[in-house]
């Protein structure tokens, strides 16, 4: 099964952007959709990429833009909805992937990688985010008959452009005391070279259709220890205060109506479940030996750097192009 064309729908986002990176890095031409071609330009670094402005929830613009790929890799995904009754969610997680599978069969695409999440459980999962994650992942599974499916489930994902150490990063910058809501919540935080080589490694590996894999680093970490860390890495002695249950639910109510909804109820009731994996680490990479090379650093010029590296434009060290 020869794969040379892929659709990457989420490909602006921070794992997409360096999935695509690593695809072009391996000789793959890559589209990408986006409703804001402007505010991704970037992305036309990397030679192979075809930046086309369009939107992803239109079921005609997918089948339009499918036409001609091998695979299509959904990494679509939102920790937060504009509202408050689940509808933001649907639309991004479960709507959507229905799309995606309908125009995979229309245009007969043989070949699709899902992003789902680590405890994604329709009917069990702790929040709106969970539940409805879980039930995209079952609809690929089980309403795409002809076309070859891997689901990936990580936990919190870290490197380069992340919206994850570089929030608490940018948090402890400014503020001398941070209370800090479910300090004890428990993580196995996954590097994104890792996720990137994993969906990569599988697009043309036959043991992998059909299957669902969770994605964990090699050390399980509670977010005060995960924020503690970021404090020391980028340099600065903070006061962090671990609330109680009952004090993060209420931050998380008063912050679930600020502009940006930077907290809500949603991600406190994530945060209800450790996102670790049951047997262990699945992932080699460990957080220490990538996370300073891009906090104590403007992360946007780290993430362009890493960018070009991944897909060939420079040697590791970052001194120039490689011809």
């Amino acid at each position: 099964m020869k794969i040379d064309t892929i659709c990457v729908l989420g490909g602006t986002g921070f794992v997409g952007n360096h999935l695509v990176a690593r695809l072009i890095a391996g000789g793959r031409q890559v589209k990408v959709i986006t409703r804001h071609l402007q505010r991704h330009r970037d992305l036309l670094v990397l030679p192979g990429v075809q930046l086309i402005e369009g939107d992803i929830h239109d079921p005609a613009t997918l089948k339009r833009h499918f036409r001609g790929c091998d695979a299509v890799v959904n990494l679509v995904g939102i920790l937060n909805e504009k509202g408050h009754n689940g509808s933001g969610f649907r639309r991004a997680h479960v709507d959507l992937a229905r799309h995606v599978v309908e125009a995979c069969r229309a245009t007969g695409i043989a070949r699709l990688l899902h992003m789902s999440a680590l405890n994604a459980d329709s009917g069990t999962g702790t929040s709106l985010y969970l539940r409805t994650k879980g039930e995209a992942e079952n609809l690929v599974r089980t309403h795409a008959p002809d076309t070859r499916v891997t689901v990936f489930r990580p936990s919190v994902i870290f490197g380069p452009g992340d919206g994850f150490l570089n929030r608490f990063a940018g948090l402890l910058r400014i503020s001398p005391i941070l209370p800090l809501a479910c300090p004890g919540a428990r993580f196995a935080p996954v590097y994104v070279g890792d996720v990137v080589d994993r969906f990569v490694n599988s697009l043309e590996d036959r043991a992998t259709f059909g299957q669902r894999y969770d994605l964990c680093g090699p050390r399980v970490y509670t977010l005060m220890e995960l924020v503690r860390y970021t404090a020391r890495t980028i340099g600065v002695r903070r006061v962090i205060i671990g609330l109680p249950d009952w004090a993060s639910a209420l931050q998380a109510t008063i912050f679930e109506y600020l502009p940006g909804k930077p907290f809500s109820l949603d991600n406190y009731r994530s945060l209800q479940r450790d996102s670790v994996c049951p047997g262990g680490g699945t992932c080699p990479t460990a957080l220490e030996t990538i996370a300073p090379q891009y906090l104590g650093r403007r992360d946007r010029e780290a993430r362009i750097q890493h960018l070009r590296t991944l897909a060939g434009r420079t040697e590791p060290d970052g001194q120039g192009f490689s011809g």
